[in-house]
């Protein structure tokens, strides 16, 4: 049966992920870039593909025991001269709720062996000269941030061209499930920032379903797009959507903010309105705020089709154009 590495981790949330992030960039640690900054609960396990379902359910289990924790970060410190690591201390008052959070997710299939205890901590770097981390730890000395964390993530490993990356599959909020329908069919209601995968498998399953019911067993699926300019070998400008039952939906384009007003944007829509003509499209759709991007393509013949109050008081528009 195949494994999937797994681990458990409180993930910092913004701003904190970004400075920490900075500490992170001034100490040279390696895994930037390639691991979020976390404070580990579960460290990387072997997990069999038949029980990812049970550990998706011990990670909304074991969120939904606690409420949200308040833990402060820092100052630094390190676990020589038995490990090369500089990292952030953790305490605070959430401190008692994050030992019970780690020993309720600490359970099959996410139990595993351990060669030190548990100590909560944020990795600033590995494997750092001992001279470098006591010069880091009296440099930032004075370092303490107070982090709010509101749920906990269950990541996986992969392995990409610049190495192993771990990435959030799933997350559970710090809550407990709300339950309506008392007496009737009864449900038990959870917020997450995506859907997991067992989650996501069923709304296509069920989606696939539907869409043949509505739109008939021949109905084609959506089919992406994604249009790159490159200049000089460097990434100028993207256009994205997909094409579907004869509607070119162009999701977005974006073009670097050095080019700006130089055409690319142009290229990029004109290339987007052939490639729609070329899969039998008879309607361009895109949606954008009222602002220099609207009247870029009203300059192109687009025209209003409906509008509503969007984000931060801003009205969004969606736009359509025609193809003969």
């Amino acid at each position: 049966m195949p494994r999937r590495r797994l681990g458990v981790a409180l993930l910092l949330p913004p701003p904190f992920d970004r400075e920490v992030d900075a500490l992170r960039r001034a100490c040279d640690d390696g895994a930037l870039g390639r691991i979020p900054s976390h404070l580990t609960l579960v460290p990387p396990v072997n997990v069999r593909e038949d029980a990812i379902t049970d550990a998706l359910r011990v990670l909304r289990e074991a969120a939904s025991s606690v409420e949200p924790l308040t833990l402060q970060l820092g100052p630094p410190a390190t676990f020589l001269p038995n490990s090369p690591t500089l990292f952030l201390r953790v305490s605070g008052p959430g401190e008692e709720q994050l030992g019970k959070l780690r020993d309720r997710v600490f359970i099959p299939p996410l139990e595993r062996p351990l060669t030190w205890p548990f100590v909560p901590h944020v990795t600033l770097a590995d494997d750092m000269a001992p001279a470098r981390i006591a010069a880091a730890v009296e440099a930032l000395a004075g370092y303490r941030a107070l982090v709010r964390f509101e749920r906990v993530h269950l990541l996986e490993e992969s392995k990409t061209a610049s190495g192993r990356v771990w990435d959030p599959i799933a997350d559970a909020a710090f809550a407990r499930a709300a339950v309506v329908g008392r007496g009737g069919i009864e449900l038990e209601l959870t917020v997450s920032e995506r859907p997991d995968e067992a989650v996501a498998a069923f709304a296509q399953r069920e989606w696939d379903a539907y869409r043949v019911e509505v739109l008939g067993r021949d109905a084609r699926d959506e089919e992406p797009f994604a249009i790159v300019a490159r200049r000089g070998g460097h990434i100028a400008g993207v256009a994205e959507g997909w094409t579907q039952g004869g509607v070119a939906y162009l999701r977005e384009l974006i073009v670097a903010a050095e080019l700006r007003s130089q055409g690319v944007g142009s290229k990029l829509l004109a290339a987007f309105e052939s490639l729609a003509a070329e899969r039998d499209c008879r309607r361009l759709a895109v949606r954008t705020y009222r602002n220099q991007a609207y009247g870029f393509y009203v300059s192109r013949g687009w025209v209003d089709e409906a509008a509503w109050d969007w984000k931060h008081g801003r009205e969004m528009v969606q736009l359509r154009r025609d193809l003969s």
